[in-house]
């Protein structure tokens, strides 16, 4: 084949290191960015914060300085005498609609849920003059336990017994092995001495009464029977039939089926509802209370507030500092005389101009986009999730006029401080169905119904999700049984057999 040389002419889109960078603040949260734009006044010596006062801010304190030097009584300025500043305001217009959707769900029944959905426990009000600090003991479970450990009267032999029944104890605070298994590899690494089993046990049984109590048990079952041997049975009423249910009959309680635990046990039901009063006392996790996870905070991009009938939206100042180009550093690229120290800060210069550019960019869409939300979801608003319109990116884009991945990425780790709450940007997007008499309804406001409907139900007789359908159509929201199923396992509602309660 002859090579040879062609000339074509054609458009094509380029991304440029600007618009690559503007994309990339665009997708950041809130934290992320603020880190962003450190890592550029670190980076970039013409890069500063503005740190001067507002104008109007500093008269206004000037004001109330002068105003407190007057009058020494403290003053209290009414939140509707201060008007917001806003660039978007929108007229309230709220409506609701329907919509019918259909899956399938496939559950199950675990303890947990039964517990979950006890009532807390609870050892009445703290006095007020009474003061108790909490903290972390340790790092770790482990820690804590060899802590422990260490302040217990130990042989050398239980010492090496009960350092491997802690190693043998999970995050979740169980013993992962059996007493035969410890033993057999406790006598296979010992050349001295042999251990029997009633040693474990017996050293088992001692941590087990280690702070958390019930840590190390080997079932729920067990874990809850420790803690019931703490009670005083003299003092504490129905104790011994307590025992006898988790031991005997611990199945029917977690799938509360009282009707046949009452049967078998012989018990009445204000008998039963006594011995559940107790059960829920326990603590069918007590690991819990010393592992913690960390906390998330969440610092909101945007806010929303009515104002005279209008809800306003604005961006949040604090949460990103207010960035500037240094004049003094910028105009020296001109009286410098090395070329290699004026392409030096006119490079800099150049990238912190973008650098501004792009910030500005990103508040500019990310208030286009919120206007957007707010003025379709102003039914949320005013009455709740239950009025949530059903919106999707596409809408929100032909609105703005921009591309629906922009939407994405500025949806994305982005959060809306409101009256109800905060909430994700991407919070306020669900799929619209249409419904038989032609309307359309949220998936949100589905969820928010079934919510509000399993609230307020009665404990002894719990909606099925038939019943919650059946109640639903009555307001012209036809949803299939399975899709309810589906909504309450994403709320992680447990099913109506596992909500029946008799306190």
């Amino acid at each position: 084949m002859r090579q040879s040389l062609q000339l074509r002419m054609g458009q094509q889109l380029t991304m440029t290191p600007q618009l690559q960078q503007a994309i990339r603040l665009l997708q950041l949260s809130t934290l992320d960015l603020q880190q962003e734009i450190q890592e550029a006044l670190d980076s970039n010596p013409l890069l500063e914060v503005d740190e001067s006062e507002p104008e109007s801010d500093a008269q206004n304190s000037a004001q109330d300085k002068n105003g407190k030097d007057e009058n020494q009584e403290d003053t209290h300025l009414d939140s509707q005498d201060i008007e917001p500043v806003s660039d978007y305001e929108i007229d309230s217009d709220a409506a609701l609609s329907k919509e019918t959707v259909s899956d399938d769900l496939a559950m199950d029944v675990t303890w947990d849920e039964y517990m979950s959905a006890a009532p807390a426990a609870s050892s009445g009000p703290m006095p007020e003059d009474e003061t108790i600090y909490q903290g972390e003991t340790t790092e770790t479970l482990h820690e804590y336990l060899m802590w422990q450990l260490e302040l217990t009267p130990f042989s050398p032999t239980d010492r090496g017994i009960a350092v491997a029944i802690v190693e043998a104890i999970d995050e979740n605070g169980t013993f992962t092995l059996s007493t035969e298994d410890l033993l057999e590899s406790l006598n296979d690494g010992n050349s001295g001495e042999h251990i029997e089993l009633d040693e474990v046990e017996a050293v088992l049984k001692r941590i087990q009464l280690f702070d958390p109590i019930g840590i190390g048990a080997r079932s729920l079952q067990e874990c809850l029977c420790i803690q019931l041997n703490q009670f005083d049975p003299h003092t504490t009423p129905w104790l011994s039939e307590t025992k006898m249910i988790l031991n005997e009959h611990i199945e029917l309680l977690a799938s509360r089926d009282y009707r046949t635990l009452m049967k078998k046990t012989k018990l009445k039901e204000i008998e039963l509802k006594e011995i559940v009063t107790l059960i829920h006392t326990l603590n069918p996790k007590p690991a819990a209370s010393i592992i913690r996870e960390e906390s998330e905070y969440v610092i909101p991009d945007v806010s929303v507030k009515k104002v005279k009938g209008r809800w306003v939206v604005e961006l949040n100042p604090e949460c990103m500092p207010k960035i500037r180009v240094n004049n003094q550093y910028a105009a020296m690229s001109r009286s410098v005389k090395s070329s290699t120290d004026s392409q030096f800060i006119r490079s800099h210069l150049q990238e912190a101009k973008w650098f501004i550019k792009s910030l500005e960019s990103r508040n500019e869409t990310l208030m286009k986009v919120t206007n957007c939300i707010v003025q379709q979801q102003q039914a949320f608003f005013e009455h709740g999730p239950e009025a949530m319109r059903p919106m999707v990116l596409n809408d929100v884009a032909e609105m703005v006029e921009m591309h629906e991945s922009t939407i994405s990425r500025v949806t994305t780790q982005k959060y809306m401080h409101t009256p109800r709450g905060i909430f994700e940007l991407k919070y306020f997007f669900s799929s619209h169905v249409s419904t038989e008499n032609g309307g359309e309804c949220s998936s949100t406001a589905i969820r928010a119904l079934i919510k509000k409907l399993i609230a307020a139900e009665n404990t002894a007789k719990p909606l099925s999700d038939s019943k919650i359908a059946d109640i639903l159509a009555e307001q012209g929201i036809k949803v299939a049984r399975r899709t309810i199923a589906k909504y309450r396992e994403s709320l992680a509602i447990p099913p109506s057999n596992q909500r029946k309660s008799l306190i």
